[in-house]
């Protein structure tokens, strides 16, 4: 495993073709570029505020990156050690080698970066896709978990099995997401971050000037990406397919496996994760706390970093991961 620091705004090389913008890193944030076989991730960290304090990972959802992480991390920056990984794809991660996005490669990716580090047990954080692969991670492998935190994760609408969100579905169909591209052709990326936010934000009149702006520009440089579409589609056909699964490979049953002390979260106006899904999650974990915000979407943690914050805090007050 090799590992090489990027400060401030540089592009990683391996990573993304000459001709595409630099990803964005904010004040305090640095990258490194971590090559596995067959794989490189790109991480994206904050120091923690002294020495000594345990290392906490976080998993984004489908089309997201690290940066959705970027306002919770500093808040926790006096209790953990904060990394944020882009999955396979995603971020500034190039594919994976094999082409493997489905929810089971995405945790092996994870597996494979806290294993080349020597990092586990971490505190695990995972949003939408995130919280899936975050599950699965925690299911297989307890010894790297020390706390599971799950935001809107995307698990099975209906135990056994179910239907994923709509979009999430569409997106998987062979043929759609091309088509979606072509007919969305004339777009700007601002009217394209605008549809996003409808969709994930509970009120994207929360979001700043600022944020906007940032948005608009990540979405510029996702667009520039030759395999942006290849990696949405693929890995939201994983999300399919992880639904279809029984036995001790789906996730409700993963879900029942998982030993560490979990804090759920869920957004009254959640769109892609049904809001009454919440109590059925907290049935399910072993050890689990949960927490509903009415009035937030998809992203909690972009949208009430604050609330998130304390209800991991509370985690750890009632002897989460000790």
């Amino acid at each position: 495993m090799s590992s090489t620091e990027l400060p401030g705004t540089q592009a990683i090389a391996a990573a993304v073709a000459p001709t595409v913008s630099a990803v964005r890193v904010a004040e305090g944030e640095r990258l490194r570029s971590v090559a596995l076989p067959g794989l490189t991730l790109t991480v994206r960290s904050r120091p923690a505020d002294r020495t000594g304090l345990p290392p906490a990972l976080f998993v984004h959802g489908l089309g997201g990156s690290s940066q959705n992480w970027s306002a919770l991390m500093p808040l926790l920056a006096d209790v953990v050690e904060p990394d944020a990984v882009d999955l396979p794809g995603f971020g500034d991660s190039p594919p994976p080698d094999d082409g493997n996005y489905s929810v089971t490669g995405h945790a092996r990716a994870v597996i494979r970066l806290l294993d080349a580090g020597g990092r586990g047990p971490v505190h695990l954080f995972g949003n939408s896709l995130g919280g899936a692969v975050a599950v699965r991670v925690a299911a297989v492998r307890p010894d790297l978990v020390r706390t599971l935190t799950l935001i809107s994760p995307a698990l099975p609408e209906w135990r056994g099995g179910g239907r994923p969100a709509v979009p999430t579905g569409l997106l998987a169909v062979p043929g759609v997401a091309p088509l979606f591209a072509r007919l969305t052709k004339g777009w700007t990326a601002e009217q394209r971050t605008r549809g996003v936010m409808a969709l994930c934000y509970g009120d994207p009149a929360r979001i700043s000037d600022e944020a906007f702006r940032h948005a608009v520009a990540e979405m510029e440089r996702r667009l520039e990406l030759p395999y942006f579409w290849d990696a949405m589609t693929r890995s939201a056909r994983g999300i399919v397919d992880a639904y279809t699964l029984g036995g001790q490979h789906g996730l409700w049953r993963q879900a029942e496996r998982v030993l560490a002390p979990t804090q759920l979260v869920y957004g009254g106006r959640d769109q892609l994760v049904s809001y009454r899904m919440a109590r059925r999650a907290s049935a399910a974990f072993r050890d689990a706390r949960l927490l509903t915000l009415p009035d937030a979407g998809h992203v909690a943690m972009m949208e009430y970093p604050e609330a998130v914050a304390q209800a991991f805090r509370e985690l750890l007050d009632d002897g989460g991961g000790s």
